[in-house]
């Protein structure tokens, strides 16, 4: 996705540890046109890649959410979000999964209620980053546990450079990545 891959080249900066910030147009300040032209990218990469009949969109509390809003709107679909933390609304008998997080420190819980999620849905999973792959796939399991059919996994940027990639290929479904990154000599380039 050209836009996308301008706004990194524009706007990104490495951190170090394999933290890339791109908080002023994904994660913390979003920018409307360009998520949008993420879904419609989405819809058109799964499309190509023969993914058809998604009934839902799946990613994880907070930073997947712009990227998947946009995607399921395009698709026509919900968005289920994975909850980090259990409101008094929840039913019993969630769907539950446990996944490390770089940015946050320590082990995340993510739940889905079995009222939002089931055997009839076909899932997009979309997130934003894919760098090890644990978030996903703790969320690919929350999809299994519920028996849903996971049919593809969608990312705004992948770190080539982190075995994500590597930890999701045994899910056998099309992972498309919007942008493909690697670091070099602490720098960000897009691969």
């Amino acid at each position: 996705m050209q836009a996308l891959i301008e706004r990194i080249q524009a706007e990104a900066v490495y951190l170090g540890r394999g933290i890339i910030k791109v908080d002023g147009f994904i994660n913390h300040q979003i920018d409307p046109t360009l998520t949008m032209g993420m879904g419609q990218a989405f819809a058109e990469a799964f499309s190509a890649a023969g993914v058809v009949g998604i009934t839902k969109v799946v990613t994880a509390e907070v930073s997947g959410i712009a990227p998947a809003f946009a995607t399921a709107h395009v698709l026509g679909v919900p968005l289920v979000y994975a909850r980090k933390h259990r409101p008094v609304t929840m039913a019993n008998g969630v769907f539950t999964a446990e996944a490390p997080s770089r940015t946050k420190g320590g082990i995340v819980q993510l739940m889905i209620s079995p009222e939002y999620l089931g055997l009839a849905d076909r899932v997009l999973l979309i997130d934003d980053f894919l760098a090890k792959g644990h978030t996903i796939e703790a969320l690919a399991r929350l999809i299994a546990a519920s028996g849903a059919v996971l049919c593809g996994i969608g990312c705004v940027v992948e770190k080539v450079f982190e075995t994500g990639r590597e930890l999701l290929t045994p899910l056998q479904v099309p992972i498309i990545s919007l942008a493909r990154v690697d670091v070099r000599d602490e720098q960000i380039v897009v691969a």
